[in-house]
C-alpha cells in the first residue's frame, strides 16, 4: 500500500514563499498527483494537479501564484506557494491516484497570518 506524506506546512507571515513536500514510500512514476485544502467547516479545495507525463492543471484561486512540480527520482511532489496570503490558510492535502487506486495523505497544517 502506498502511502504519502506531507510536509513543510508552519506559521507564516503574509507575502513570500513556502515548499510544501509530499513525499511518496514507493514510485509516484505512474502517478497522477494533486493538492488540496480544506479550511474546517468548508468542503476540500483542488488546487493543482499535475499528471505522469507532467501536465498541470490549476485552480484559479492559485494560478500564477502556486506552481505544482515532481521529482520522479525522490518520489517527491511539491507546492511552491508564492505570495503567500492569510486565505491561503488551510490543511494541504497530497491526492495520489493511479487508476482506480487513491491515496491521500493526512495533511499540513498552512497558517499565514501577520
Amino acid at each position: 500500500q502506498l502511502q504519502v506524506v506531507e510536509s513543510g506546512g508552519g506559521l507564516e507571515q503574509p507575502g513570500g514563499s513556502l515548499r510544501l513536500s509530499c513525499a511518496a514510500s514507493g514510485s509516484i512514476l505512474d502517478l497522477a498527483i494533486g493538492w488540496l485544502r480544506q479550511v474546517p467547516g468548508k468542503e476540500r479545495e483542488g488546487l493543482v494537479c499535475i499528471s505522469s507525463s507532467g501536465n498541470t492543471n490549476y485552480a484559479d484561486s492559485v494560478k500564477g501564484r502556486f506552481i505544482i512540480s515532481r521529482d520522479n527520482a525522490k518520489n517527491t511532489v511539491y507546492l511552491q506557494m508564492n505570495s503567500r496570503k492569510p486565505e491561503d490558510t488551510a490543511v494541504y492535502y497530497c491526492h495520489a491516484r493511479w487508476l482506480a487506486s487513491e491515496y491521500w495523505g493526512q495533511g499540513t497544517q498552512v497558517t499565514v497570518s501577520s
